[in-house]
């Protein structure tokens, strides 16, 4: 439950000044009568249900139901005597507040089935203060009707709304655990044995140092070309955790296919706004697996790289002047399965046609950027 003080929904609608309305109200219906009893037992009345309302809001468990059911005892008295039927707004507001699903319906139901009734036995009986008043009383079975519901399904959508950040937070640690241990595995691999084997060589060179110039010579040069084996492998490694940048990538594409003698003809940006770093590096690596399969396999002259930005997308489009793949040629092959793979992850994807030449369109999502007023700039 919400605390006591929070009667003022911030999202109802309703200004808190029209809260203090129905708090002086009911002394209004109180005092113009004629009785000091009627006036001393209204104000009692109102007392009392001020005072559950609030025990209400702080209590746990059946108390809560115990508390809210007397609160609707002293709504029917209200109404009934004094024709003040506007405690069952305040009522309404506080069902909707139940998590519990079956306490929600059954108190729920049990306050929508008394109101009516209630209303409708001051109607038969022609009470004059439910006569003058009928519009606001329409209004009042409007609000007893919808206020509990919608507060009820906010609180909910609230609810939900809290557990996806818990659940997104914790995949974004699972992730960083992930790459951590990720990270660890391949610094093992890659320097670990290495680092391994050059000590041992080291030691070993030692001693040959006096006995066998020679070997201990060619194990000194093991060292060395291991140890530019390990640093290249690091720096390979240090690479793919930065990310590839279209910049970067591009630039490699031009020297490989200027390598391989093929005409290059770029067109679009390499700097895209709304492109997250993860979705570059899929874009990146996708098309440098691309023009590996054009360099390899195509036997093309020409190469065309199109890259453009969409409200919602990335697209580049890589055509070439080559032999084409044969039938079910998509299918096959780790490369193009690779690219699919990863543009899937980042729901991308990819499409592959054959005709004089091959052309394959690239898609990845751009991030949605809210408009300056919406984002609160």
């Amino acid at each position: 439950m919400q605390k006591w003080y929070q009667i003022f929904h911030k999202s109802t609608g309703l200004s808190p000044y029209v809260w203090v309305v129905f708090y002086i109200l009911p002394f209004y219906f109180i005092f113009r009568s004629t009785s000091t009893y009627q006036v001393v037992f209204g104000t009692l009345m109102i007392v009392m249900f001020f005072a559950f309302y609030v025990l209400s809001f702080l209590a746990k468990g059946w108390l809560v139901y115990f508390w809210t059911s007397l609160q609707i005892l002293i709504s029917i008295t209200m109404s009934v005597v004094f024709g003040y039927v506007y405690f069952s707004l305040f009522l309404a507001f506080f069902i909707g507040n139940i998590k519990n699903k079956a306490g929600f319906i059954t108190l729920y139901s049990i306050h929508l089935v008394t109101t009516i009734i209630t209303v409708n036995y001051g109607l038969l009986t022609r009470n004059p203060f439910f006569i003058t008043q009928l519009p606001f009383m329409l209004v009042s079975v409007v609000g007893v009707i919808l206020l509990p519901v919608t507060n009820y399904n906010r609180n909910k959508n609230d609810q939900l709304q809290g557990q996806l950040e818990d659940a997104n937070k914790r995949i974004s640690e699972l992730v960083k655990l992930e790459e951590r241990q990720r990270i660890a595995r391949d610094l093992h691999d890659t320097l670990g044995q290495k680092l391994s084997l050059i000590g041992l060589k080291s030691d070993l060179a030692g001693k040959l140092m006096t006995q066998d110039t020679e070997r201990a010579q060619a194990e000194i040069n093991d060292v060395r070309q291991t140890a530019r084996t390990a640093l290249k492998e690091v720096r390979e490694m240090v690479t793919q955790m930065r990310g590839t940048r279209l910049t970067d990538e591009i630039f490699r594409i031009q020297q490989i296919l200027k390598a391989a003698q093929i005409e290059l003809t770029f067109e679009g940006t390499l700097e895209p706004e709304n492109l997250s770093l993860m979705n570059e590096n899929v874009i990146s690596m996708c098309l440098k697996e691309a023009v590996n399969n054009i360099v390899k396999h195509s036997n093309a002259t020409a190469c065309s790289i199109v890259i453009e930005s969409t409200e919602t997308d990335l697209v580049a489009r890589v055509k070439d002047n080559g032999t084409g793949f044969v039938t079910d040629a998509r299918n096959r092959g780790n490369g193009l399965r690779g690219m699919r793979e990863r543009l899937e992850f980042v729901n991308g994807s990819m499409e592959l046609t054959s005709g004089e030449g091959t052309t394959l369109v690239l898609r990845v999502p751009n991030v949605l950027r809210m408009p300056d007023k919406e984002a609160g700039i």
